[in-house]
């Protein structure tokens, strides 16, 4: 099974992202997609950005983290 966590995007340089997920900033990969701007959500897998998410995308995986 893989695992994607949720995460905002806080800054974009060249095709690399500083994302939070729920508090933890890191780097990841955001050469996968375009238009990537501070403010977005995306779904991390594996160090890299592999998809824009909406912000009811964001609550819900957030909602399901907090179950376990």
């Amino acid at each position: 099974m893989c695992v994607g966590l949720s995460a905002k995007v806080v800054s974009v340089k060249d095709d690399m992202a500083i994302v939070d997920a729920s508090g933890a900033k890191r780097e990841v990969s955001a050469a996968l997609l375009q238009d990537l701007v501070p403010g977005d959500y995306v779904m991390v897998h594996a160090g890299t950005a592999i998809a824009k998410i909406t912000d009811d995308d964001e609550d819900e995986s957030s909602g399901l983290l907090n179950l376990l």
